[in-house]
């Protein structure tokens, strides 16, 4: 199972320069790393064809490789001994290596560049030519000064010593590089492992099961029928889950999420969210809900109900059969406070503290299907409300995690 709070690390942190692009080759995707790259700040290149990162001379050509990539895509590993250059905001241009990979999600082509700058193994290649054709020239002079005094012989063997150093140096530090660079590779293909774990298992449930679902057709064995079908209903459900998290992850990145408040009764849209997830509750849970205080709260209902909704399932998914989770809410003429209590795993003390981070998910959680979003979408929603969050957890017990916002 994916490592989230890894995989946004490498994603963030990489030295590797990371693009994502869809449709007609735009960039949906940048790392920070690409971004100090190109001379970019913030998502300056989001919705742009990946041609504005390439220098003018290149781009017709580009286009057409591009295009020829879509059509037959395969994976490409860096080099190719071929120079290829990118081009930074200011115009300028940079030597880079560049890596391809693909896959396909809904239908749509997707491909990842992983972008190495290589201006300083350019310069050191440079360097080490430069110093081999003066070590030529030396060797060169002290043949011909072989008849010379000893004097001058020691002194062009002064100059061959020194240009040998200096080589030697350029070399290792050439391989010093190119050891980095092969250790980055090695996290791309990780990277690319996890980014796709998520999307192949459920796929593949969708693929097998649809694929015996014509034989029992042709038998009319409508109770492995509905079986496969269920499945495949779970897995495109999973799909959908993973999809909307990183969805909403990317809109409050970009800051679209704006609140939108209104009068509304918290009891009976409590009752109506919970009664919305009782077909969620596996075999024997059940939702215990208690309400105290007043009923008419101003604040953003959908957010509002974005949070529950990611509360909720957490404690069914975290939570064995037979199971009760409860839902506890009390308002004063203040304060709103909403508690969501399961009988479930638990958290250890040390995965507590990084729960709210984005793709980071417990050591007891890595067989539960998640992206591991769920509570950093719950705590930038509530933060929209000027609330706060909190979590009590222990180990093989359950957990409880309380909102509490403003409802004036």
């Amino acid at each position: 199972m994916v490592d989230h709070g890894h995989l946004t690390s490498l994603f963030e942190n990489a030295t590797e320069g990371i693009i994502l692009t869809g449709t007609e080759g735009k960039i949906v995707l940048i790392n920070p790393a690409a971004e100090r790259m190109f001379g970019y700040e913030g998502k300056e290149v989001y919705g742009q064809p990946i041609e504005v990162l390439i220098p003018d001379e290149y781009r017709r050509g580009h286009k057409n490789l591009r295009e020829g990539f879509y059509k037959s895509p395969a994976n490409r590993s860096m080099g190719h001994n071929r120079d290829l250059y990118g081009k930074r905001k200011d115009g300028t241009k940079i030597p880079v290596e560049v890596s391809l990979s693909h896959y396909k999600k809904d239908g749509e082509l997707f491909v990842i560049a992983f972008i190495v700058d290589i201006t300083l193994r350019k310069q050191i290649e440079r360097n080490m030519l430069e110093q081999q054709s003066q070590l030529e020239k030396v060797s060169d002079e002290i043949r011909k000064l072989n008849s010379d005094l000893e004097v001058k012989v020691e002194e062009r063997t002064m100059i061959l010593k020194e240009a040998l150093e200096k080589l030697e140096q350029s070399q290792t530090e050439l391989s010093e590089a190119l050891d980095k660079e092969k250790q980055l590779n090695e996290i791309k293909s990780r990277f690319v492992s996890m980014a796709s774990h998520e999307f192949r298992t459920p796929l593949s449930t969708v693929l097998s099961s649809a694929s015996l679902l014509s034989s029992y057709v042709e038998k009319a064995d409508y109770e492995k029928c509905n079986r496969h079908i269920d499945k495949i209903k779970s897995a495109v459900k999973h799909l959908n889950d993973i999809l909307e998290d990183f969805l909403s992850l990317g809109k409050l990145d970009e800051g679209k999420v704006a609140t939108n408040i209104s009068e509304f009764d918290l009891k009976e849209f409590i009752h109506e969210t919970v009664d919305e997830m009782k077909g969620l509750l596996k075999t024997g849970q059940s939702f215990d809900s208690v309400y105290n205080g007043e009923g008419m709260v101003r604040s953003d209902k959908k957010l509002l109900k974005n949070i529950l909704i990611n509360l909720i399932t957490n404690a069914i998914k975290f939570s064995e059969q037979n199971k009760k989770i409860s839902i506890e809410t009390s308002v004063d003429d203040k304060v709103a406070k909403i508690s969501v209590t399961d009988r479930g795993i638990g958290i250890s003390p040390q995965d507590q503290q990084h729960l709210f981070s984005s793709f980071f998910r417990g050591f007891n959680a890595t067989n539960i299907a998640g992206t591991g979003l769920g509570l950093h979408i719950v705590k930038r929603y509530i933060d929209l409300l000027h609330g706060n969050v909190n979590l009590k957890s222990e180990l093989g017990v359950g957990t409880t995690v309380s909102i509490s916002f403003p409802v004036k």
